[in-house]
């Protein structure tokens, strides 16, 4: 009798972008260094003096750029963080008040922050169902919300959990193929199962002249089952742009957008995203309105349950009143955390590494888990892997020892990247962030040490977003925030820095 141990697939590959320039300088700081040099060759024609004056002040200006962080981060931008911070705290736009007691015309709840400025609309898709669309008017975006009931990967065989990946990494490449598209975010929420749900659904089944007996358990199992289960959402949000001189109206923004989501649907069910479809404008302002007031969750299920729906609307889906803190956001009746991906894991990796992370954590009132995807055109694609592939062969011709070991693997991954380039496959550039919250501030310590050791086990490393929580917490949001669209300083500058 023989046995055959059955592989199963690993994935992997993930590679950071390298930054031009020389050493943790950076582009920036490589041109300072050349310039600096020769300066300092002109002022030596003068005096000795000034030449060391010049190189002092290159010195001074190129320490704070090589010295890094384990994330990446540089002297300057942690100082520019701070100073961000204490101006925020000065003004006090840390501190977020709402409703017929703010000083707010109309006396509603708009979300705070980020969010603020957001209006929603609602059209109808090919299959006639509605859809919410967020409009971001600072960037003239446009947001739609799909949500899903992804198939559970339990007692599913490994090459059935291969072709839903692959699917999924297909589905990924076709979105830099989608006209005006600037980001996408995969969110997955967990919760308790506060019961409402069950409760509806059992309780007006049983029988007026049902045993006792039989009443008794079916009582009893509505009380005590959702101690012991959670309910889990899935959503995926796409977030589209005008492109460079386009200026179109907001119906013609609505019906292209109802064309594509049938398309995008059919994508998500071949990836294994189960039952799919488009979040209304009222499920949206449901799930929001539930995210900065967790007590409200069973109050939302049992309206939707006797009534179809809350009736809801995006200005009253905010908070009453917020705190942000340096290390916490305080809403309503919730605290929240929220820490964002510094290290993907390394090596290869299995399809569950991130399903520890995923299930919902005891002790906490909410849990959300957000991917955040940057779709790359073919053109900067190309480009991006071939810098890689030079910059890897490099490494690993000019280094000897235990280094020229791990540049060799360096060069093989890249190698791998840009064969499979050539050959058709997108590149998308991703990051991750969670978000955590509890019911009160003493419970964040507890919940940071859970955080830490779910991160440990699916391999990625994270960091707290301190003195930027209130944005953190509304990109985990299905609202279609994307951090890069938020920044003051273009992506090109931040990269050469």
């Amino acid at each position: 009798m023989s046995t055959e141990a059955v592989s199963q697939p690993t994935y992997g590959n993930w590679r950071r972008p390298r930054r031009p320039g020389l050493g943790p300088l950076g582009l920036v700081g490589t041109i300072g260094v050349f310039g600096g040099l020769v300066v300092a060759l002109i002022a030596s024609l003068i005096s000795l003096y000034a030449a060391l004056f010049v190189i002092l002040m290159m010195l001074l200006f190129l320490v704070p750029l090589a010295v890094r962080t384990q994330d990446g981060r540089n002297v300057y931008q942690l100082v520019a963080l701070r100073i961000s911070w204490r101006r925020r705290k000065a003004r006090g736009a840390h501190l977020y008040v709402s409703g017929p007691l703010s000083a707010r015309p109309g006396g509603r709840f708009r979300p705070p922050g980020l969010l603020n400025k957001v209006t929603a609309t609602e059209g109808r898709d090919a299959y006639d169902r509605p859809f919410g669309i967020l409009h971001h008017p600072t960037r003239n975006l446009y947001t739609i919300v799909l949500g899903c009931d992804p198939d559970g990967g339990s007692l599913v065989d490994s090459d059935q959990v291969d072709v839903w990946v692959a699917l999924w990494g297909e589905w990924l490449a076709r979105l830099a193929h989608e006209p005006g598209l600037r980001g996408a975010s995969l969110i997955v929420e967990t919760a308790p199962d506060p019961g409402t749900t069950l409760a509806h659904e059992v309780l007006p089944r049983i029988r007026p002249d049902a045993p006792p007996s039989a009443r008794a358990v079916m009582e009893e199992v509505v009380e005590r089952y959702p101690t012991a289960s959670s309910e889990m959402h899935t959503y995926v949000t796409l977030t589209y742009g005008p492109h460079p001189g386009q200026r179109r109206s907001k119906e013609d923004v609505v019906t292209d957008l109802a064309i594509r989501i049938p398309g995008l649907l059919s994508g998500l069910v071949a990836a294994g995203g189960g039952a799919a479809y488009p979040l209304s404008a009222e499920r949206i302002a449901e799930v929001v309105r539930v995210a900065y007031d967790p007590a409200v969750a069973g109050d939302v299920l049992d309206a939707r349950a006797q009534h179809g729906g809350t009736g809801l609307e995006w200005e009253d889906a905010g908070p009453s009143a917020a705190v942000e803190t340096v290390n916490s956001y305080q809403h309503d009746s919730g605290v929240s955390r929220t820490w964002m991906l510094t290290l993907a894991p390394r090596g290869t990796v299995r399809s569950s590494v991130l399903r520890g992370l995923l299930e919902a954590s005891p002790g906490t009132r909410r849990k959300r888990v957000a991917l955040v995807y940057k779709p790359l055109d073919p053109a900067t694609s190309a480009r991006i892997v071939e810098s890689d592939r030079r910059a890897a062969q490099f490494m690993a011709t000019s280094r000897r020892g235990m280094m020229q070991a791990r540049a060799a693997s360096e060069m093989r991954a890249a190698e791998q990247t840009a064969t499979e380039e050539a050959a058709g496959a997108g590149l998308v550039e991703f990051s991750l962030m969670l978000t955590v919250t509890v019911d009160d501030v003493d419970q964040l310590a507890d919940a940071t040490v859970a955080v830490r050791n779910l991160t440990a086990a699916s391999r990625v490393l994270m960091r707290p977003a301190d003195r930027m929580q209130a944005a953190a917490f509304s990109c985990t949001l299905p609202a279609g925030i994307l951090p890069w669209e938020q920044t003051m300083i273009p992506s090109e500058l931040q990269e050469a820095l």
